[in-house]
Order: structure tokens, then sequence, then C-alpha cells
């Protein structure tokens, strides 16, 4: 379960989309950077791969409910 999940934006114009991203899973940080196209670049040490699928795809859903509503 992801928790304290926050977001904010890279730049100061708002018509440039980007974000940084950070997060807890299974009580470890993780922050990246969500671009526009949905790729997440890791600033950390990325989840493990069998997860990562998983983790990746819920941050999507999360991203979409709190910066394109």
């Amino acid at each position: 379960m992801i928790t304290h999940f926050t977001h904010e934006r890279l730049f100061s114009n708002s018509q440039l989309p980007g974000w940084k991203i950070s997060f807890y899973y299974k009580q470890k940080l993780y922050t990246g950077m969500y671009h526009a196209s949905g790729e997440i670049e890791w600033l950390t040490e990325p989840p493990h791969p069998e997860k990562k699928a998983n983790i990746e795809s819920y941050i999507h859903e999360l991203m979409l409910y709190h910066v394109y509503e």
C-alpha cells in the first residue's frame, strides 16, 4: 500500500507538465519525476521489479485523480 503520496510541479510555469512525486511503500521512501507521457523517472532506487508495474499503475491512477481531475 502506498502512503503519504505527494506531488509538486517541476516548473513554476503551469503550462509545462512534470511533477516530482514521493511516497512510502512498505516503510521505504521512494521519489521520482512523473513526466506528462506517464513515464516515471526514479530518483531513488526503483521498487522491486515484481512490484514495480503494480506501483506504477497505482501512481498513474493517483496522478489522474489529483492532477488531471
